[in-house]
């Protein structure tokens, strides 16, 4: 059975040769001295010649291991050249994708699970920001909420945001009767980034003298589904995000009217995917998963 070289110890023996120190060397490699000594003595009792002429303070190679390194010098830095570009490779599969974090979280993720089987071997990286924050500046797609087509050069509309008023279902009970004068009377929840959506939704719902008692602005939609959710007051929760918490019955709709807005999500495509095909892959899946489904 031929004796199979270790690969750590071809490369100690280069790093050795080219600093001359196994000081030196075992810095360079994350080693004790000691182990590259010890790796350098196993390869030469397997070539059955000494590689260094050792002395107490300094080493030198001979003749024979001058030409030793001259063939395996190459050889190792090849290896390692192709060691790094595989790598780099790998990680060039790995999709950074920004997205607002309710998106995320409501529509986004419960739908992941159809990608990753299709595509096991990319990874995503999810960056998510606050809705109406800037997209992550690392992203390589982005999903964004505007109202308004976004200044990019690569975009594709997913779909429209309407907005309902909801609340919990012990609020429900108690306002049901109320009809439109229980928004004078409750406190109206909201995202700060849209802070006259609740007239908007008056106006265009024909409520006439408009009062509402109190307003409280969230700086998050997980904030102002949340609120709701714990009873304090009727929020304008955007759909088709929160489905799930009517399905779920943590928020019940209190009228049936609803708020269209020019508020749409956006996939947003940077240039140069051409030569990245598993971009170009995802984009097309959010595409059909989102802008299909969702209109």
């Amino acid at each position: 059975m031929p004796i199979q070289t270790p690969i750590r110890g071809l490369r100690s023996f280069c790093v050795a040769s080219k600093c001359l120190s196994f000081k030196h060397a075992a810095a360079q490699l994350f080693l004790t001295p000691s182990a590259v000594s010890h790796q350098i003595k196993q390869l030469e009792a397997q070539l059955g010649f000494p590689l260094f002429k050792r002395s107490v303070r300094s080493i030198e190679l001979t003749s024979s291991g001058k030409q030793f390194y001259q063939s395996v010098q190459p050889i190792i830095h090849q290896l390692e050249s192709t060691i790094t570009e595989f790598t780099h490779s790998q990680q060039n599969k790995t999709i950074v994708i920004s997205l607002p974090e309710f998106f995320a979280s409501e529509l986004f993720v419960p739908r992941l699970n159809e990608w990753c089987e299709q595509n096991p071997t990319i990874n995503l990286q999810l960056e998510t920001v606050k809705s109406g924050s800037e997209p992550s500046a690392i992203a390589d797609l982005s999903i964004v909420l505007a109202n308004g087509k976004p200044n990019a050069s690569i975009i594709q509309e997913l779909f429209q945001v309407r907005y309902a008023a909801a609340c919990n279902k012990k609020l429900y009970i108690k306002l049901k009767n109320s009809g439109l004068k229980a928004l004078n009377t409750t406190p109206l929840i909201l995202h700060r980034s849209r802070p006259w959506s609740w007239h908007q939704w008056a106006e265009k719902s024909g409520v006439e003298d408009f009062d509402p008692k109190q307003i409280i602005q969230f700086d998050s939609m997980f904030g102002v589904a949340r609120a709701a959710q714990q009873g304090m007051g009727i929020a304008l929760v955007p759909l088709p995000m929160s489905k799930t918490w009517f399905s779920e019955r943590l928020l019940v709709k209190l009228f049936d009217e609803e708020l269209n807005t020019n508020d749409r999500y956006y996939l947003i495509q940077h240039e140069n995917m051409e030569n990245k095909k598993e971009l170009t892959l995802f984009a097309n899946w959010v595409k059909e998963t989102f802008a299909n489904d969702y209109q």
